[in-house]
């Protein structure tokens, strides 16, 4: 005949099994991550990604060769136009940014003479014009001049956020109420901000321009004569091709 154990060993032996069961059991349990709710945002994508105006920069870069100075035809046109934009636009000066330390260095300076003369041949005034110093970090991309200044720009964005899944998931709650999803008409207002020409046409009208009353008043006489008030082109019918419908 065996002798029992002592109880404390019968005491140690239940609470490992107790511990056993337990760690079974919890080890059956499937967890779920908690489910995270998106922030509501409006349904309107005007709303969502709206079309503000701001202040940024329009610059052009002229490029120089090492050989010598100068500007082509092209690059001629560019400086100009620029110039004469800044006059309607400009919320600030022009700014030159000139390469130091490159090959082209010396031809850049020479270049830079004639880019002053047509600037204030534009009618930019001399004080609206500062030149600074840059030396290229990348050896290998050719230095260029560079003109800048800041004016009034619309903008929209930034496009590509998606903060919620897009197909059907229970962590999707736009998927079951059917609305459209965050990232949804951010292209196209960003895509309008950047044709609109005026940005203070999105805050207020524009005043109207003086009425041509040359014009109005010749079609108020034949309309006090009780003549026809439509205007007659007498080359209409002779550039006709078909008298199809006569």
């Amino acid at each position: 005949m065996t002798a029992k154990p002592p109880a404390r060993h019968r005491r140690a032996a239940r609470l490992a099994a107790t511990l056993l069961g337990v760690s079974i059991t919890l080890g059956a349990c499937k967890t779920y991550a908690p489910i995270v709710a998106a922030e509501p945002y409006p349904d309107d994508y005007r709303l969502r990604h709206p079309i503000a105006v701001t202040e940024a920069d329009r610059s052009i870069v002229v490029f120089i060769g090492t050989g010598r100075g100068g500007m082509t035809a092209a690059q001629r046109a560019d400086v100009m136009g620029m110039a004469q934009t800044w006059l309607r636009e400009g919320t600030g000066g022009i700014t030159i940014d000139m390469p130091t330390g490159t090959p082209n260095a010396r031809a850049a300076h020479e270049t830079l003479r004639e880019i002053q003369a047509m600037i204030a041949a534009a009618g930019v005034p001399p004080r609206a014009v500062s030149v600074r110093q840059y030396q290229p970090k990348d050896p290998r991309h050719m230095a260029a001049i560079r003109l800048n200044y800041p004016k009034i720009a619309a903008t929209a964005g930034p496009c590509g956020l998606w903060p919620e899944d897009t197909g059907p998931s229970y962590r999707n709650t736009s998927w079951f109420e059917n609305k459209s999803y965050y990232n949804f008409g951010c292209a196209h207002q960003r895509n309008l901000a950047a044709m609109i020409d005026e940005p203070s046409d999105l805050v207020q009208p524009r005043a109207e321009t003086p009425a041509y009353t040359m014009r109005r008043n010749v079609g108020f006489e034949k309309y006090r004569k009780g003549t026809s008030t439509t205007t007659i082109y007498p080359e209409a019918e002779k550039a006709k091709l078909s008298d199809t419908g006569k």
